[in-house]
């Protein structure tokens, strides 16, 4: 083979289009040395604990490298080359909402104001990715709304049962590919009238309603893109999954069994990821003002139950396990994505994977120093191994034992939540100098 002559060079689509995707195709070399490096795999995940955490236990007591992980957090002692947890970090926006902290965990916008920046950084995400894979985005959620929301400020709907979302990925909708092209040629004819009008209504306005309708105009384009986009893949196989993979995750999980529940839903996200069928993902693993109990825990109580504790000792205990429990569910995901291998080497390489609430004490709603892990994306341009503690960067920072009301109002107001969604958005190649409030990027955090 001549090698010189860059024939070998294959793009993934012609590969899965000439093979059939009989199984799970994941990106090989001479697929990967086809593309542009703009265009080379770079993946994030946000994955959502509703209802905070037990403060007093989570907390890390010291800062930099040689921190000791809390309680909570001891199942990601083996990932901690891969890990950086923050403390101190808050979202001005949130602060003295209570049950609406997941709908600005990442768009840093204000609840019930119409404003610009409502995108989460998801969906900036999902626009630079979006004309490399099948899926802009995965919204996953245990109950109620996804975490992500579009530039019109509306949560996206979400997949809660794990068989639905095998199916969304892998199998062929109903009807056949001309079924499938019909339904979204008239889409398309009713997108194409929309504009039309609102076009023609645009010259008829003033100037607030046309700074309306020129979001709804770039609403619409976007749908159009989409729609495009989703025509060009419908001669192209899906991928087919290994047998074994697909008996462990073509099926429906009691949402009663919250552990396998969870590795089911990982599993899903590790696959899409894998073949390359999005690169952008959330998960919301409960709704504010709920969560799941953990039966096999003997916890019978909703978190959001536990986090109205009172000070009440067996309940602070059930929530501490609880915390623990759904960090080791988060350490499975860190650990399956180590251990799948795309060209580019583990996965966990590539994708960046944000963990944690959008409250930090939910006893009494507090919503500042929120509990937040990211890991991965080493390739990416990230460095992990330390605590990073804004909380220590304050003046008058005393020790943890000295600020009771650290969980209520921020200590270091400089420490936007934002800065480090804007630090992740860059990493992901999106243009952008600030998103919602922050007031600059993360530099702890960036190679």
């Amino acid at each position: 083979m001549n090698f010189s002559s860059k024939k070998w060079l294959i793009s993934r689509r012609y590969a899965l289009r000439s093979l059939g995707a009989t199984i799970a195709l994941p990106m090989l070399d001479c697929m990967r040395a086809a593309e542009t490096s703009a265009a080379r795999p770079k993946r994030s995940v946000f994955i959502y604990l509703p209802n905070g955490v037990n403060t007093r236990d989570y907390q890390i007591q010291n800062s930099g490298a040689d921190y000791e992980l809390s309680e909570p957090l001891k199942p990601l002692e083996k990932h901690r080359a891969h890990i950086t947890p923050f403390s101190g970090l808050y979202h001005p926006n949130g602060l003295g909402h209570h049950h609406n902290c997941r709908k600005i965990w990442l768009s840093g916008g204000n609840l019930g104001v119409t404003a610009k920046n409502t995108i989460s950084i998801d969906q900036l995400m999902a626009r630079v990715t979006a004309p490399q894979t099948r899926f802009s985005s995965l919204e996953l959620a245990n109950k109620g709304g996804a975490l992500a929301v579009n530039g019109d400020g509306i949560t996206l709907p979400a997949i809660s049962r794990p068989k639905v979302v095998f199916q969304y990925l892998f199998e062929e909708p109903k009807g056949g590919v001309e079924q499938q092209r019909r339904e979204l040629s008239r889409k398309g004819s009713i997108l194409d009238a929309n504009l039309d009008e609102a076009k023609a209504l645009r010259m008829k306005v003033g100037s607030e309603d046309r700074d309306r309708l020129d979001q709804y105009l770039t609403a619409v384009r976007e749908t159009e893109i989409r729609t495009e986009r989703a025509d060009a893949w419908l001669d192209i196989p899906r991928p087919g999954i290994d047998p074994k993979d697909k008996s462990r995750v073509n099926r429906d999980v009691a949402q009663e069994d919250p552990g396998e529940y969870f590795r089911v839903i990982y599993d899903l996200i590790v696959l899409a990821l894998q073949t390359d069928l999005t690169r952008v993902a959330t998960f919301s693993t409960g709704e504010e003002g709920q969560g799941l109990p953990i039966p096999e825990l003997e916890i019978n109580q909703s978190r959001h139950a536990l986090s109205h504790h009172n000070g009440n000792p067996d309940l602070l205990r059930q929530l501490t396990q609880s915390d623990a429990f759904n960090v080791a569910q988060f350490s499975y995901f860190l650990t399956r994505l180590q251990e799948t291998k795309d060209a580019d080497g583990p996965l966990l390489d590539t994708t960046m994977a944000l963990y944690g609430s959008g409250m930090a004490y939910g006893h009494s709603h507090g919503n500042a120093s929120l509990p937040l892990v990211l890991a991965g994306g080493s390739k990416l341009g990230l460095k992990h191994g330390r605590h990073v503690d804004f909380n220590r960067e304050a003046a008058d920072f005393q020790g943890y034992d000295q600020h009771k009301g650290i969980h209520h109002r921020p200590v270091n107001e400089k420490a936007h939540l934002s800065n480090l969604l804007l630090t992740l958005a860059q990493k992901m190649d999106v243009e952008a100098e600030r998103f919602a409030d922050s007031t600059g990027i993360v530099s702890e955090i960036t190679a």
